[in-house]
């Protein structure tokens, strides 16, 4: 099965590469297409990524004038080949675990109807970059939050729900979520931990007011759509908590 992630990057010299070998160590779960958007970037993000291809990786890198990520994701999903089967996403300073493409790729084989994997995810403050798994004692909490990077997407689910949304600059991912829950996407919600979100003074969600307000615009979107059609489902369940101590215990919704 070929797997498509489209990872979008803007001046994340001092994260990509770790980023990017997280998800090559996986190559064994799938045949891996990594389509990297660079939006602009001015330091070394597009001399380390072209290392990695140098190197023989399955990865496609493009180029756009800065333009948002709303716009680089959107690049992605339209160099998707034609031959992809599941597409995931990973941001440019986020990990992704170990084993996860395997453990959540083996739901879609047991169920050909599925369409959805959502997965927990891990938000850690420190990252050992060599091993690429969270430095002991840091701060962690684990939830099923929203974030594109803890889904695995049928192909045919994302062509169905569309782009995201260009009116938005952030909570694109929010809003493209919220449509395919009302969409009733066949999902399930496995106890795996879909990545590690790595926070840093460079997040965007720094940007406490900005965030707030587009998270808002998303809510009020859905809450329209909803309103206009009442056939289309809820988010109830969507986001949850586990484990904010981050003890490892297994997870459970």
């Amino acid at each position: 099965m070929k797997l498509g992630i489209v990872l979008p990057v803007y001046n994340r010299e001092s994260y990509i590469g770790s980023a990017l070998r997280s998800v090559l160590r996986q190559s064994d779960a799938a045949q891996l297409d990594i389509i990297v958007i660079d939006d602009g970037s001015v330091d070394g993000t597009v001399a380390a990524v072209r290392s990695f291809i140098a190197d023989g990786a399955p990865i496609r890198l493009f180029s756009q004038a800065n333009s948002g990520v709303t716009k680089a994701r959107n690049a992605g999903l339209r160099r998707l080949s034609d031959d992809t089967e599941f597409v995931s996403f990973i941001d440019s300073d986020d990990i992704s675990p170990a084993g996860r493409f395997a453990a959540d790729l083996a739901y879609f084989k047991t169920d050909p109807a599925l369409e959805l994997t959502y997965s927990y995810m891990r938000m850690v403050d420190q990252i050992d970059d060599e091993t690429l798994e969270p430095v002991a004692g840091c701060d962690d909490r684990i939830f099923r939050g929203v974030h594109l990077s803890a889904g695995i997407y049928r192909r045919s689910l994302i062509a169905r729900i569309g782009d995201f949304d260009e009116e938005l600059a952030q909570a694109e991912d929010t809003d493209f979520l919220f449509r395919i829950f009302e969409q009733r996407a066949r999902f399930v919600f496995p106890d795996t931990i879909a990545l590690y979100y790595r926070r840093h003074e460079h997040n965007l969600t720094r940007n406490v007011a900005e965030s707030r307000r587009e998270f808002l615009k998303a809510m009020q979107k859905s809450m329209r759509r909803r309103k206009a059609d009442p056939t289309l489902g809820d988010l109830r369940g969507f986001i949850q908590v586990a484990h904010p101590s981050g003890d490892g215990a297994p997870l459970r919704p």
